[in-house]
């Protein structure tokens, strides 16, 4: 049966850097949240403990914390429901929240496998494979850094920027199109949609979203439907 928030000042959202730049319009008055380094999905089991050790630090204080998260290389794999319900949206990564649904998602990946999606937030923090590539240079050197960025980009063809409508894209539009040009990759804008963000804000968690009660963990077999005795 579908959900809904109880509370605005009872509920809590944890997000990531780049997903809370479009998460913010939306927050409803009351709402709190707290914001964790984009960094730390390069190592999802810091991200998981990070998280656990943030929810557990609020325990009491909240009756719903939303995770502004997808599975994450399943960081969210183990995380507990502690004195609280958890809710997370049923998608693999962020992407998918951009975009609208998981289904918005999988039909970009059949269309055009081969894209880099860009937004707002992931341009502000500055932490892709186009600022890693700069940072190689000036490390490395221009020759050894290609040789690096090819091996990190190279099935890579087109880098798109998500519009989601939530705020001015000028200046995200020119950088997206002058770094699409630089790295030999093709420029489209493709629209997204906040509609799977409002319904983490506002409800109904629905089959979109896996919620928890307290006690209970996050289980690969809450994102995917398996066959019984498989996970």
């Amino acid at each position: 049966m579908p959900q809904n928030p109880l509370s605005n000042s009872r509920t809590l959202v944890m997000a990531c850097a780049t997903v809370i730049e479009e998460m913010l319009p939306l927050l409803p008055e009351g709402m709190q949240h707290q914001v964790f380094d984009f960094g730390l999905h390069v190592n999802p089991n810091r991200l998981r403990s990070t998280l656990q050790e943030a929810i557990d630090a609020v325990r009491g204080q909240f009756d719903t914390i939303i995770l502004g998260y997808g599975l994450c290389s399943q960081a969210v794999i183990g995380i507990q429901a502690n004195g609280c319900r958890l809710v997370v949206p049923r998608v693999d990564d962020c992407i998918a929240m951009f975009l609208g649904s998981r289904g918005a998602y999988m039909a970009q990946c059949q269309a055009e496998p081969g894209t880099y999606y860009l937004t707002k937030g992931w341009i502000e923090v500055g932490d892709t494979p186009f600022t890693d590539y700069e940072r190689a240079v000036q490390r490395y050197g221009k020759e050894r850094a290609e040789m690096i960025y090819k091996m990190m980009m190279g099935n890579y063809r087109r880098l798109a920027l998500i519009n989601t409508g939530q705020y001015e894209l000028d200046k995200y539009r020119e950088y997206t199109r002058q770094t699409a040009e630089k790295f030999g990759l093709r420029f489209e804008e493709i629209e997204g949609s906040d509609a799977l963000l409002r319904k983490m804000l506002l409800g109904p968690w629905d089959e979109e979203f896996v919620v928890i009660e307290a006690g209970e963990t996050f289980a690969l077999r809450h994102f995917y439907d398996f066959e019984e005795g498989e996970v």
